[in-house]
């Protein structure tokens, strides 16, 4: 944790410091990370270049004198946007407000120190032998790697390797953490209750759910828990803070501002019967907002997880298997696909997806920010095996959420071309399919055959087989019940005419 800031306020012309209270902070956490886009592995590397930012509020109790005052905020953010910064009384709002602001980030290093003290004396150490031997003088010169010194008696001296060097004092203007600096006028002066706002980068959030599976035929069942994981690189720390979550997609403009709709007023103090609140979720204009019902330390350079939603048990999902051989169409035609070899004949693979519904009914029913979703089933043993994986968009209650875990070892198929012709004017193309599907499991298996009409955007299914449903303007779905170790031939003929 910290060092608590240090506040300094003074009458225009006067100095003086104070010690502040313990700050009361609230963040506002926004993500563009897309699922499964950071990797845990190299996440300490990131820094200014994670996916996301966070709106910070910090409240406190400030002495502020009447009239002009100096006011110096210390030890913010590495990563803040200055632009964004706001301070405001909330003891006395009217009759408070800031004249001028400055961000002070020139930090103090060796090389500015050196900068600095050109034309002035230092003391340099430098080893000789097994000896350490002193030298003052006056700076000349300290580029390229070595030091040009003047003794008093008129001696230059180019020094290479030095130890320590030593500075009789720090030099003004450099300063050793970011400041804000602000020129305040105040109609009250005394104790005020502040708070301080802006934006940081370096600071990001991300959903995960972990889904346990349980099989019955082409049913199943599942329990799914959800965690947040918050990673904070924006080289400032946030003790016992608010912390808030907006999932959505939030536009920001080249130079933002902090947005007045969440400049929500900061609270005194922890409420003990939330010490074991989870996030409530509520709307925000077209997002959705994720408020944790107890403080909590963010450190920086930290990874944090926290429980999203309650687990969730009992879900009712669909299990399905969908082959694939067909081509998919073309987003834009220029004209027909008339090669008779495109698509003639292919060996296509069998999908395993879980389908479930987004609804209170099935024990769900809540707004699911994008996130990766992981699912274990129990293996013969009872022990718990990964199956597959896969990511969601932002899910709104009453949806349907469908994840895609694999291909199907034990079901096999392939797609080949029996007919092609084109009428003499090449204004109709009459083509025809048959597609096997083996099931090779011990139990029977449903398997859709999902086709893509990839030819033109007219068309029409002059025979077939199996009934089939129409999924969109391109594609077709052939449902088919497999036999244990059985096997499935359908067939269709399809006409393009333009």
């Amino acid at each position: 944790m910290r060092n608590p800031l240090i506040f300094a306020i003074a009458a225009l012309y006067g100095t003086g410091s104070v010690n502040a209270e313990t700050p009361d902070y609230s963040l506002t956490i926004y993500s563009s990370a897309q699922p499964g886009q950071i990797s845990t592995e190299r996440l300490a590397g990131y820094g200014p270049s994670l996916p996301g930012y966070a709106l910070v509020r910090d409240g406190r109790k400030m002495p502020l004198v009447s009239g002009n005052g100096v006011l110096r905020f210390t030890d913010v953010a590495k990563r803040i946007d200055p632009t964004t910064v706001a301070f405001e009384s909330l003891t006395d709002p009217a009759g408070t407000r800031v004249i001028e602001q400055n961000y002070q980030y020139d930090l103090v290093s060796g090389e500015k120190l050196l900068e600095r003290y050109i034309g002035e004396r230092i003391s340099v150490e430098q080893v000789r032998g097994n000896a350490v031997e002193r030298i003052d003088g006056s700076l000349l010169s300290a580029e390229g790697g070595s030091l040009i010194l003047q003794r008093d008696n008129g001696e230059v001296l180019s020094l290479t390797n030095v130890g320590n060097v030593s500075f009789p004092s720090l030099p003004g203007g450099l300063i050793t953490k970011p400041t804000l600096v602000w020129l305040v006028n105040a109609r009250k002066g005394g104790s005020h209750d502040t708070r301080v706002s802006y934006q940081t980068q370096g600071m990001t959030w991300w959903a995960d759910y972990n889904i346990t599976l349980r099989e019955s035929g082409n049913g199943c069942a599942m329990d799914l828990s959800s965690w947040v994981t918050i990673v904070n690189q924006s080289g400032g720390s946030y003790p016992a803070a608010q912390l808030k979550l907006v999932a959505g997609e939030v536009n920001r403009a080249p130079s933002p501002q902090p947005s007045p709709v969440l400049m929500m007023k900061a609270r005194g103090g922890v409420v003990a019967d939330e010490a074991d609140q989870g996030f409530a979720e509520s709307s925000l204009f077209e997002y959705h907002l994720y408020t944790l019902g107890r403080r909590s330390d963010l450190p920086d350079n930290s990874t944090k997880q926290l429980e999203l939603f309650p687990s969730a048990a009992g879900i009712a999902c669909r299990k399905q298997l969908i082959f694939t051989a067909a081509p998919t169409p073309s987003g834009y035609w220029a004209q027909p696909v008339s090669d008779q070899g495109y698509g003639a004949t292919s060996q296509g693979t069998v999908a395993a997806y879980v389908e479930f519904d987004n609804k209170e009914a099935n024990s769900l029913g809540v707004p699911m920010p994008a996130g990766r979703m992981r699912v274990n089933q129990a293996s013969v043993d009872g022990s718990l095996e990964f199956i597959g994986e896969d990511v969601i968009k932002h899910t709104p209650r009453n949806e349907s959420v469908r994840i895609k875990l694999g291909s199907s070892f034990d079901v096999v198929g392939e797609r080949r071309q029996t007919g092609f012709t084109m009428d003499s004017a090449g204004k109709i193309i009459d083509e025809s399919f048959e597609i096997s599907v083996r099931n090779r499991k011990k139990s029977a298996a449903s398997v859709v055959v999902r086709e893509y009409l990839y030819r033109w955007s007219t068309w029409k299914i002059t025979a077939r087989s199996h009934e089939f449903d129409k999924r969109d303007a391109q594609t077709i779905d052939f449902p088919l019940n497999i036999p244990a170790d059985g096997e499935a031939k359908l067939t269709y003929n399809v006409r393009y005419t333009w």
